[in-house]
């Protein structure tokens, strides 16, 4: 099967032209030129993309994305096993990271009903407050 324009890839992954050139810039994405000087991307590219995509939305920065990618097979469509193993990557880290939201959703309603105002005290806003745990419970203006 001949390899994909970029017209072809933005279609199909709803991309802009410009978000795949960017790509290809950071060393994410990879494509050939033709004897006219115009881009080719191999089809695997599609999945690349979505993955790229999909860990994006989960808040995984481009340079571990990158990072990942790198250990996938040049020259053959990445299988389910090589996704599967480039997820389990940053499983503990995503982890990590719903604990932390979860925590700052529990402090955010826990600073509602508390009234203190204190930018200095607040455990949301100042999580390693010396004065919090030096004095425990509510400061209340």
């Amino acid at each position: 099967m001949p390899d994909l324009t970029p017209a072809q890839v933005a279609e199909r992954s709803g991309l802009n032209v410009s978000a795949l050139h960017f790509y290809e810039r950071q060393g994410l994405i990879t494509a050939t030129r033709t004897t006219g000087n115009q881009r080719r991307y191999p089809r695997d590219t599609l999945r690349r993309l979505a993955f790229i995509g999909a860990a994006q939305r989960v808040g995984i920065p481009l340079a571990r994305i990158r990072e990942a990618l790198q250990i996938l097979p040049q020259g053959r469509t990445p299988t389910a096993q090589d996704w599967g193993q480039l997820s389990a990557v940053w499983h503990d880290e995503l982890t990590a990271r719903i604990a932390t939201l979860e925590r700052l959703r529990d402090d955010l309603s826990g600073c509602i009903n508390c009234g203190c105002l204190s930018l200095e005290k607040c455990k949301l806003y100042n999580p390693d407050d010396e004065y919090g745990r030096e004095h425990p419970g509510k400061s209340l203006l």
